[in-house]
């Protein structure tokens, strides 16, 4: 599997690859990566020197006005290499030896809604801590949670990645026994968010040929209190199935 080649190489930690998590320590690098990310575009100006640095190293592409990583391996290993302490955390602490595969896999399938349950108690008791360490603050939300993914499935199954600026959006794919659980990713910046993010998992669900999908929808607002923040409806649109969940 991908993921599998990727822990490889960056346990071996070949030159190339340690100057590549080198390069993603310095701010000017942040400044791009971060964005690309969360798949907010506007944060980019592609004339300035930073961008051009970025490009010039070999870490991203623009194509069709879409910037992104310059290959699935740099996407995996940027990922990786952010969230890893977070990564080792999860797997060796026994607070979270619950967060296995088992507890969620039911009649042949992944039971997304109590995995997300579980992440948005997670996210309430962990995030202010834990976006503390990140240096890339803004995409915490979204680095913690593929950690979460990460732990979960521990190579038993398949976390694809879709970081794109110019999408407004990120894209994960869950596949395990050949069944597929597409996620939607979002800051919420307001009720266009929302709307947004519903219209984008109906797009992503049509791709993947999936009737079930699920929204995350990440409120940074500290001043909104957890329970306001904190909840899970479901909408059911076009014969889809979408299931939002509040962080």
């Amino acid at each position: 599997m991908v993921s599998e080649a990727i822990k490889t190489i960056i346990l071996r930690r070949d030159v190339h690859i340690d100057q590549l998590l080198d390069k993603l320590k310095e701010e000017r690098v942040r400044k791009v990566i971060e964005q690309v990310i969360i798949g907010e575009g506007e944060g980019i100006e592609t004339l300035s020197d930073d961008y051009n640095y970025v490009k010039d190293l070999g870490l991203i592409r623009e194509m069709n006005r879409v910037i992104e990583p310059a290959n699935p391996v740099y996407a995996e290993v940027i990922i990786r290499t952010l969230n890893h302490d977070e990564q080792r955390i999860l797997s060796s602490d026994v607070r979270f030896s619950d967060y296995e595969m088992h507890k969620y896999y039911k009649n042949n399938r992944i039971d997304m809604n109590l995995m997300l349950q579980d992440f948005q108690q997670f996210w309430r008791e962990n995030s202010d801590v834990w976006e503390e360490r990140f240096q890339y603050r803004e995409a915490a939300p979204h680095l913690i949670l593929q950690a979460f993914l990460q732990r979960v499935f521990n190579g038993g199954g398949d976390v694809r990645r879709e970081m794109a600026t110019g999408k407004n959006r990120l894209d994960l794919c869950i596949g395990y026994k050949n069944k597929k659980y597409p996620i939607e990713l979002k800051i919420n910046r307001g009720k266009k968010s929302m709307e947004k993010g519903v219209e984008q998992i109906l797009g992503y669900m049509d791709t993947l040929a999936c009737t079930d999908g699920w929204l995350i929808v990440f409120d940074c607002e500290k001043e909104i209190s957890w329970d306001e923040r904190i909840y899970q409806k479901t909408e059911i649109l076009d014969g889809k199935t979408v299931n939002i969940f509040g962080c």
